[in-house]
């Protein structure tokens, strides 16, 4: 057997995974199903293990092929960057970036902006996932993820594009109904909508100027996971939630929300830009994530 490892088959299983399937993979190489196939069973067999569970609706990865997946992916974006840098158009990307966002934030900002980077870079396309559950950048395949919370605990490679701004709010009914909370320790009178994916796990942190801080854990009729499905509950005046401010901003405006406690800051997040850690990113990669990172910066905090 040859030494040199088989790095086509490598490349393709890692397309494969990025795709979700081979006929997907097929079709985004160039190449027949059946060859993409043979390439999965060559790779097996010379590995000694299974790689993917297949099954008529979709591919599983296996405990190997979950090892394997994150270096034949490098390797499939080294591979593309060396041809970007070496090809004599690599001045124009092109190619398919993966791009995964929380839900509410890429239909409110990043859905928007999209238009522009299309129309600026015509020979790029983009794969874009919402999901406010937290991805798997590398064994999903995504080439960027923007992610808001506190600074990830990983190897991704990152970038803190700007402060999240976060406000605690009700509709004026229902601080007519019910009071208008001065301490945060109040709100556990009061019903409090919960979000499922806070890092914090239902508490609600809060300090003021003096250096007090207070954590408490709220509770309510209403519980999400995606922030902005709490948000007609509240303006319909049934519960007070802690929102990011880009998600309220106009509701507060027009006078259906008013922000409460705001002599007390909340806990603070971050947008974040994450990036798998590799070699030379591909053009295609490193200029979608320049624009993101120009336009977003000012995104969250609630201008």
């Amino acid at each position: 057997m040859s030494r040199l490892p088989d790095l086509e088959a490598m490349a393709i299983f890692a397309k494969v995974v990025e795709t979700h399937g081979i006929g997907a993979a097929a079709a985004e190489l160039g190449l027949s199903a059946p060859t993409v196939s043979k390439a999965l069973s060559r790779l097996e067999q010379r590995l000694g293990s299974r790689l993917l569970n297949r099954t008529p609706r979709r591919l599983v990865l296996t405990d190997a092929g979950r090892l394997l997946v994150e270096r034949a992916a490098r390797l499939l974006a080294d591979a593309e960057a060396a041809e970007d840098a070496m090809m004599s158009n690599a001045g124009t990307p092109r190619g398919q970036v993966r791009l995964a966002a929380p839900m509410s934030f890429g239909l409110r900002e990043v859905a928007p902006i999209l238009p522009d980077f299309l129309t600026r870079y015509a020979e790029v396309s983009i794969d874009l996932h919402l999901s406010d559950a937290l991805v798997d950048i590398i064994g999903g395949g995504f080439d960027v993820a923007l992610r808001i919370g506190e600074l990830p605990d990983s190897a991704l490679l990152c970038r803190r594009l700007s402060e999240v701004a976060r406000s605690v709010v009700a509709a004026p009914a229902y601080l007519a109904r019910h009071g208008r909370p001065t301490h945060p320790t109040e709100l556990m009178q009061h019903n409090c909508f919960g979000y499922a994916y806070q890092r914090t796990r239902d508490a609600w942190l809060f300090a003021n100027v003096a250096g007090e801080e207070v954590r408490v854990r709220p509770s309510g009729q209403l519980r999400v996971n995606n922030g902005e499905a709490a948000l007609p509950a509240v303006i319909a005046g049934l519960g007070i939630a802690q929102m990011p401010s880009f998600f309220v901003r106009d509701a507060i405006t027009d006078g259906r929300l008013e922000p409460i406690l705001q002599e007390w800051s909340v806990s603070q997040a971050s947008l974040f830009l994450l990036t798998p850690p590799q070699g030379p990113q591909p053009a295609r990669v490193r200029v979608l994530a320049d624009f993101l990172a120009e336009r977003l910066a000012r995104a969250c905090n609630g201008d």
